[in-house]
């Protein structure tokens, strides 16, 4: 599951389909409506908010309107109630760390959409998140780094 702090604009169309479906799900887990996922670290975040259904539930409404901007069709009516001025705060390193991570998405799924989005160095937030300075949050995954192997000192023979 990624429920990206970026902005739903840079993703393409398999992108924000499945950010759709993962905030569809992350909605039921919000509910109480679906046993799988209740432990996934990206719903720490809206957990930590006073109200998470109506921060995940604004959350979907800018997916949404995404999708509109494009033409696609998305059920907002599968959406609950949203606040207006409503805002959880993210890091400034977790959203470099998820541009970085897009962008090596993009770049093999997509090629057009990477070369368009690539030199962008300050790419927007999904306008739920107010950015903060920080570094990566702390829920965070990511791939564990194999293990540098020690070099093997070579023997004169």
């Amino acid at each position: 599951m990624r429920l990206w702090t970026l902005h739903p604009k840079y993703l393409d169309a398999p992108g924000l389909v499945a950010l759709w479906r993962e905030g569809l799900l992350a909605r039921a887990v919000l509910k109480g409506a679906t046993r799988g996922y209740r432990h996934h670290p990206q719903l720490e975040r809206f957990r930590s908010h006073a109200v998470p259904r109506a921060a995940i539930n604004t959350y979907l409404k800018a997916v949404v309107a995404e999708a509109d901007a494009r033409g696609y069709s998305f059920d907002a009516r599968k959406l609950g109630p949203r606040r207006h001025g409503l805002e959880l705060t993210a890091t400034r390193g977790q959203l470099r760390y998820e541009w970085r991570h897009l962008l090596r998405k993009l770049a093999r799924r997509n090629p057009r959409l990477y070369e368009r989005w690539r030199r962008d160095k300050a790419p927007e937030p999904h306008p739920l998140f107010r950015i903060v300075r920080g570094k990566i949050e702390p829920w965070e995954r990511r791939p564990r780094r194999a293990r540098a192997q020690p070099r093997r000192r070579k023997t004169g023979s």
